[in-house]
């Protein structure tokens, strides 16, 4: 056992090298929070919407599926109504958790996608082939009359370079052709909107998904193809092709097993480890005049996979770990103004299948799907990020997110095994944020400790340094 005055001595001589950083980023960086199956379950409505306000969020997204509220959806034939009618439309798979979301006072990022009604697509053979952009226009005008102002920002379409959500990606060549498709369902949402009186809405471009495949296409290739750009973000003579205007790119920038540090070798994909690749490529396309301006970037749906996922899941520990370091990636890049989290909960073991198959759908979430906390909940109430910068010295980066102001917090220190020990009591900034410089040292790890208004001392997992 260590002696306690070489303890002391020890912790003092940290004391002197753990510093605040001169400066922050400069922006502020919000985060939204995706927990829609939780929130539209009655049984479960009211205590997600508790555990999400715990943690500190007050921002919700929510994606709205044509086909979840049209008149006979699975119908060839389109029926006789009003299409631009809120009244022809069942809302009340929506309309408790937004009402929730506004009586909170809480924003409402609000995505419209497919799949659609059978009827509204070219041909009238599945829900996602080649969608009227007329039929949509329509839709989004009822959507905006009927939620009008509890939107805060509007998004157009999830994943929309995924065939699970837009049809056909390719032709038989293999040319890109839902670029094409998404940008004629984009323009007519933003004429939905107007003609719904809406026109200063907030209206995010893109959603795309990070990587591309053999049936996906990837982030930056659809980019290029729905603003007319040649692969040297030339403008494309095509008639038609006039610059788009939106209030921000919205992408989601999962990553691999290998964590926010994987670097994909395709050039045209976009996980959160190379994010410039996606705001050099809005740049680009700016000075191209294919769109107003250089766009901010929204990462409107994001996660790390844990365990028991066998194939994509890291361990419940590297979970926390990399959620927080993604997060700080994020933040540090002065483009980015919002991140999120995607789920609340775990989503539930598929049956029926193969064993490799049977944990397919998402487990991002915060706790298990049996309920039980994973150490990213109080990760993500108190992330805390430790990067070595240089021989012997680290950066920290941290958030006390349920503050949402200047707060101060602890930093807590312990070896391999044995207690904790507060290191250093450190003062946020106005959103709850602090960067801070310390001695990295072998198998050290750390955690951070706040003590809310009501004194209650909460705590994050604990953490190691990485290389940065």
């Amino acid at each position: 056992m260590r002696h306690p005055a070489t303890l002391l001595a020890l912790v003092c001589a940290v004391l002197a090298v753990l510093a605040p950083a001169s400066a922050h980023a400069s922006h502020a960086q919000t985060m939204t929070f995706e927990a829609t199956s939780d929130l539209k379950d009655p049984a479960t409505r009211d205590q997600s919407f508790n555990e999400v306000a715990a943690l500190g969020v007050h921002s919700m997204r929510v994606v709205l599926y044509w086909h979840d509220v049209a008149p006979q959806p699975d119908s060839r034939i389109k029926p006789k109504f009003d299409e631009t009618s809120p009244s022809s439309y069942d809302w009340n798979g929506y309309d408790a958790v937004i009402d929730g979301i506004k009586q909170r006072g809480w924003s409402l990022l609000l995505t419209i996608s497919g799949p659609v009604p059978r009827w509204a697509t070219n041909g009238a053979r599945d829900t996602l082939t080649r969608p009227s952009p007329s039929e949509f226009g329509k839709f989004v005008r009822a959507v905006a009359e009927h939620y009008g102002s509890k939107v805060d920002t509007w998004s157009i379409w999830n994943e929309p370079n995924q065939p699970q959500f837009l049809l056909p990606q390719y032709s038989p060549s293999h040319k890109p052709l839902s670029p094409g498709i998404y940008r004629n369902l984009y323009l007519a949402a933003q004429r939905g909107l107007r003609d719904a009186g809406l026109t200063g809405a907030h209206v995010l471009l893109g959603e795309t998904s990070p990587r591309g495949t053999g049936k996906v296409v990837p982030p930056l290739t659809f980019l290029r193809g729905a603003l007319c750009l040649d692969d040297h973000y030339k403008r494309i003579a095509t008639q038609g092709c006039t610059k788009l205007q939106a209030a921000g790119y919205a992408h989601h920038a999962y990553t691999t097993g290998q964590g926010p540090a994987f670097k994909p070798k395709e050039p045209n994909d976009v996980t959160i480890g190379v994010l410039p690749r996606l705001t050099s490529a809005l740049s680009r396309a700016a000075k191209a005049g294919a769109i107003n301006g250089d766009l901010p970037l929204y990462l409107t749906e994001f996660g790390i996979e844990s365990t028991p996922d066998p194939i994509r899941g890291v361990s419940l520990q590297r979970q926390s770990e990399y959620r927080a370091i993604s997060e700080r990636i994020a933040y540090e890049n002065p483009r980015v103004v919002a991140f999120s989290q995607y789920l609340l909960r775990d989503a539930k073991a598929l049956t029926g299948v193969p064993a490799f198959e049977k944990y397919s759908d998402f487990q991002t979430g915060l706790l298990t799907a049996a309920g039980k906390v994973k150490p990213s909940y109080d990760g993500f109430r108190l992330p805390l990020s430790v990067r070595r910068k240089a021989a012997k010295r680290v950066s920290l980066w941290g958030l006390v997110r349920p503050a949402g102001a200047t707060t101060t917090a602890t930093i807590e220190i312990r070896g391999k095994t044995g207690p904790w020990h507060a290191l250093k009591t450190l003062r946020t900034d106005a959103r709850g944020y602090f960067v801070a410089s310390g001695a990295l040292v072998a198998d050290r790890q750390w955690r951070l400790a706040w003590r809310s208004p009501d004194g209650v001392i909460y705590r994050g997992t604990p953490t190691r340094a990485y290389a940065g």
